[in-house]
């Protein structure tokens, strides 16, 4: 069967189609700017060359549309007709505490979806739109619901819950959710795998290290604690985001800067992180490290505090978990930055373990790179969220 995987933002559609079988893309491409002048598709069949082609997509429906169009075209297309799509699978961002997995989209799920939208009023109502517009578009096709929140629903009250009063938990359901949890979930499974060991074997730490990062404890199988919170802004430094930081900065700084509290949840949003700390340089961690590279102090602390909090993380989890087996990197500086792994596992010695610089040498690939004998297992996992989201769709529909 092949598996339509479907990734929506406010103003973009990642797509992925993906045969069930050999779990071989056969092809994928991103709609930019909807409902934006000077929308545009890039196509990539599997083995042919990227184009892309600009198009008016006033909305999602247009874009999915376009992307069918793409997927069925002789010459870029991969497949005869529309009927070659035997599910689609859809990413949604916050389950909040409805969904524990995956689910088949009906009306009931739409409804649960729709009463998330005030814990990710960016994501949610975005994820909905691009479930409407392919019901629309491709009517008695099951459609699936994988959540970034579901693999999280296991954490235990004592991870879960903040020290404010409880009413606001029974009332507004503030507590900790937890993000990329499709990420973690494929990370600590296909880790256990490249081991040739059982996951519900092991205490594994998965540190998601991208533009946004999370890390999670996952023992046994199932994950008890994770650093994004309430929302994707907590937990570790990151690319433009705070992370931790001590809640009465927010009046402090709103004071200082004539902002409101949304004022101020704009700057640490989108202008905090390794953005804000390395003096404005970039959220892109090669400019920050060109830049540190070249003798720029303020950079070299912002690389330094980012893995500094990588550690602690990985460290609290540990004490979480009683132990550690695995610590596996993944996601785009995990999978690609050598020198930020070296640097975080540099605080690890504690743990008996030691990286590998000659294995450590290496780009997006399923490795062990710490040295042989170190009782922990250090390892670079590439993530797979499209693939994972395909699994539970075929699952499922």
């Amino acid at each position: 069967m092949n598996v339509l995987v479907i990734n929506c933002g406010s103003s973009s559609l990642k797509y992925q189609l993906i045969d069930s079988a050999s779990e071989k893309v056969l092809a994928k491409g991103l709609c930019e700017r909807i409902g934006i002048d000077g929308s545009c598709i890039t196509h990539s069949p599997e083995g042919g060359e990227k184009t892309t082609t600009e198009s008016p997509m006033p909305t999602h429906t247009e874009a999915v549309k376009l992307v069918i169009e793409k997927l069925t075209d002789p010459d870029v297309g991969v497949i005869s007709s529309l009927s070659e799509i035997g599910a689609v699978g859809h990413r949604v961002v916050h389950g909040g505490e409805k969904f524990a997995e995956a689910v088949v989209i009906n009306d009931d799920v739409i409804k649960a979806i729709e009463e998330c939208n005030d814990l990710a009023p960016l994501h949610n109502p975005a994820n909905l739109i691009g479930i409407h517009s392919c019901q629309e578009l491709m009517p008695g096709v099951p459609m699936v619901a994988v959540f970034d929140t579901a693999f999280h629903q296991t954490m235990p009250k004592k991870a879960y819950l903040y020290g404010l009063p409880y009413e606001y938990y029974e009332k507004y359901k503030v507590r900790r959710y937890g993000f990329h949890g499709t990420s973690h979930d494929y990370v600590s499974k296909r880790a256990a795998e490249i081991l040739g060991r059982n996951r519900d074997d092991l205490k594994i730490i998965v540190c998601h290290l991208g533009n946004g990062a999370s890390i999670s404890a996952v023992d046994h199988g199932k994950c008890v604690d994770t650093s994004m919170g309430l929302t994707p802004l907590e937990g570790l430094i990151m690319g433009t985001r705070s992370g931790d930081l001590d809640p009465a900065i927010v009046s402090f700084i709103a004071e200082k800067e004539g902002l409101d509290a949304a004022g101020v949840v704009n700057v640490l949003n989108k202008k905090s992180g390794v953005l804000g700390l390395s003096g404005g340089i970039s959220s892109d961690f090669r400019d920050v490290g060109a830049a540190a590279d070249s003798g720029n102090e303020v950079a070299a602390t912002a690389l330094e505090a980012y893995a500094y909090r990588v550690a602690k993380y990985i460290g609290s989890y540990t004490a979480g978990m009683n132990g550690v087996d695995v610590i596996a990197f993944t996601a785009g500086v995990g999978e690609n930055d050598k020198a930020m792994r070296a640097k975080i596992a540099s605080y690890l010695g504690y743990l008996g373990t030691e990286i590998d610089d000659a294995k450590n040498d290496v780009r997006g690939e399923e490795t062990v790179i710490s040295k042989d004998g170190s009782k922990v297992t250090l390892m670079l996992v590439p993530t797979n969220e499209e693939l994972a989201i395909a699994r539970e769709t075929v699952r499922l529909a």
